[in-house]
C-alpha cells in the first residue's frame, strides 16, 4: 500500500437510537460500544439506516441517569428525532485497528475464527458474541451445524490468535459432550 493510500475501513454498529429526550432534538442511544467516548465524540459522523444509509454528525453527546443522550447536527426538534427512533448507528473504523491491551479484542474480530481445542482438534466457526450480564460467550457454530456457547473467560479459552484466525479451548467436562456430563452426573452409567 503506498504511503497516501487510506486504510481499508469497515462499518460497525455501535449503536441503536432509542426515544427523543426533550424538544430539542436530542436522543436516547443503546451503547453497543465498548468506546462510547470515542464513538459519539462530537464532530464524529455516524451512519444512520433510516430508510437509506443517512450520515449524522454528532454535535453533543452527555450522560444522563444512565443512558447516553446525543444530539446531533441539523436535527433540531422533536419530531426530527422521533424520526429516527430505531435506527441503528454505524461507524466506519480503521479494519485493522485493535484494542490497546492485548487481552482485549473487539467482536468483529473475532466473529469468524476457527475454534480448536490445543491439539488441533476443530470444533467450529465464531458466528456472534453476546455480552451477556456475568460474562462475554461466544455463539459457535460446530462443524455439525449445532450452537455451542462458550464463555469467552480465559479458563476456557486459552489463547486468541487473530493472525491466525484461531480461538483455542480447554473447555471443562461436559461443555463439548453432553454424554460425558451425563455420566458424570449417572456414575458412568448411561442408559437409553
Amino acid at each position: 500500500m503506498s504511503p497516501n493510500a487510506e486504510a481499508p475501513r469497515e462499518r460497525v454498529i455501535v449503536g441503536r437510537i432509542g426515544r427523543a429526550h426533550g424538544i430539542r432534538g436530542d436522543v436516547s442511544i443503546e451503547v453497543r460500544t465498548d468506546e462510547p467516548e470515542l464513538r459519539f465524540a462530537a464532530g464524529t459522523p455516524l451512519i444512520a439506516g433510516t430508510p437509506a444509509d443517512r450520515i449524522l454528525w454528532v454535535s453533543d453527546a452527555r450522560w444522563h441517569s444512565g443512558r447516553l443522550l446525543v444530539a446531533f447536527q441539523d436535527i433540531n426538534d422533536r419530531t426530527s428525532a422521533e424520526q429516527l427512533t430505531g435506527s441503528l448507528l454505524e461507524a466506519e473504523v480503521d479494519a485493522a485497528a485493535r484494542p490497546d491491551a492485548p487481552d482485549e479484542f473487539y467482536d468483529r474480530h473475532l466473529i469468524g475464527l476457527r475454534v480448536q481445542l490445543a491439539d488441533g482438534t476443530e470444533i467450529g466457526e465464531i458466528r456472534e458474541v453476546l455480552h451477556l450480564a456475568g460474562h462475554d460467550t461466544l455463539n459457535v457454530e460446530r462443524l455439525d451445524g449445532t450452537e455451542l456457547l462458550v464463555p469467552f473467560v480465559q479458563q476456557i479459552v486459552s489463547s486468541v490468535d487473530l493472525d491466525l484466525g484461531v480461538a483455542i479451548l480447554d473447555p471443562p467436562i461436559g461443555l463439548l459432550n453432553e454424554s460425558v456430563a451425563n455420566e458424570a452426573d449417572h456414575g458412568g452409567e448411561v442408559g437409553e
